[in-house]
């Protein structure tokens, strides 16, 4: 019987390329991510990483304490194979969190899947799919700098990007969404990301504006406890809304459902606090016919090989991925070798587990680590 014997938690910062500006916060310079690395009682070696934002989840530090002190027990001597069993114990030892408790769960699921040979997307059910389209976020302060990106990546096959819309005036807004089509026309695929950057008070006249573009969705208009606004916009518009903040978990989504408040939902294992979590969602929004797109926080290659590994495993979310942060944000990532992006897709790893290789002079050589224990 295989058990769990060591853990080691750090907390890493890495150098971004460039400014991240959205409605719900702005990141600049760095951010901070914590990578958790298990060890089981025959030597395999599990990895997984939370990514908290605090404007959005909450903080690295917390995560930190969380799997080091509340954790850490109940992890230690943990059967390798009883994976929903740990996660269980889990939310009864300590409320939120899900960051944290996902870090474990990944590299439980790289151990496992080390140890049988399977991919975490085998051990999902099996994949039904092999690429994943991959959606590029159009959030630089400096619009030009992001329109010289976009020349050079739609070329190379890239289709998808999301603008953050928002922040900046709303006669801003307009003139970039007018000019990225007026420059790619259809050849892109066209998505708009409020953050919950509006009000509902006069919002459907601004997101009426922004219809004329075609997006392929409207995502998060407005605050998350603004359900009645999002059906509102939901029924009016010719654009589908997405749900990002307002659906978390399947509580949300049940609310959501019934308000019919969204024709779609952005899944990140960040908000669901596991992939077991997230299956339970994509579910639920497979009853109600509501597709998924693969979200991200500002998360590294851990993180991202297992938000690949799940999407592989999930027929619902057929929205494509944002993981672009190791290949086009981060300076340097944690992994030996990046996760492969080709033609516009992620490639979704073939080996055992999560189906990379982090090193310790891997993680030493391409982020700071800012504590470890």
């Amino acid at each position: 019987m295989e058990t769990i014997s060591n853990l080691r938690v750090f907390l890493i910062e890495s150098p971004i390329k460039m400014a991240r500006q959205q409605g719900v916060g702005d990141v600049k310079g760095t951010v901070k991510r914590v990578l958790v690395e298990l060890t089981s009682s025959s030597g395999i070696v599990g990895w997984g990483e939370a990514a908290p934002w605090e404007v959005f989840t909450g903080t690295a530090e917390a995560a930190v304490a969380a799997i080091d002190i509340y954790l850490r027990p109940l992890v230690i001597g943990a059967r390798v194979d009883r994976i929903r069993a740990l996660t269980l114990q889990m939310k009864k030892a300590l409320v939120g969190h899900g960051e944290a408790k996902l870090a474990i769960e990944t590299a439980m699921f790289d151990i496992l899947g080390q140890s049988s040979g399977l991919s975490i997307a085998d051990l999902l059910g099996g994949r039904v799919r092999d690429t994943i389209p991959l959606s590029f976020s159009i959030a630089d302060p400096d619009f030009d700098a992001d329109m010289r990106r976009m020349e050079e990546m739609v070329p190379q096959g890239n289709r998808i990007f999301k603008v953050k819309t928002g922040v900046k005036t709303h006669q801003e807004d307009v003139a970039h969404l007018e000019a990225m089509r007026n420059a790619f026309g259809d050849q892109i695929d066209l998505r708009i990301d409020y953050n919950q950057a509006l009000q509902p008070f006069g919002a459907i006249k601004k997101l009426r504006d922004v219809d004329q573009f075609k997006p392929t969705f409207i995502e998060q208009p407005v605050p998350r406890d603004c359900l009645a606004a999002m059906a509102s916009f939901a029924a009016e518009l010719d654009t589908p809304i997405l749900a990002d903040e307002s659906c978390f978990d399947a509580r949300d989504l049940l609310e959501i459902i019934r308000l019919q408040a969204a024709d779609a939902i952005s899944v990140k294992l960040m908000k669901t606090g596991g992939m077991l979590n997230a299956q339970a969602l994509m579910a639920l929004a497979d009853l109600a016919s509501l597709p998924g797109y693969g979200g991200t926080l500002y998360e590294g290659g851990v993180a991202l090989a297992a938000g690949t590994q799940f999407i592989a495993a999930t027929p619902g979310i057929s929205l494509g991925c944002e993981f672009y942060m190791p290949h086009h944000v981060l300076t340097e990532d944690v992994l030996e070798e990046k996760i492969a992006n080709r033609n516009g897709e992620v490639v979704v790893p073939d080996g055992p587990g999560l189906g990379i290789r982090v090193s310790e002079s891997s993680l030493r050589s391409n982020a700071r680590v800012l504590a470890e224990r």
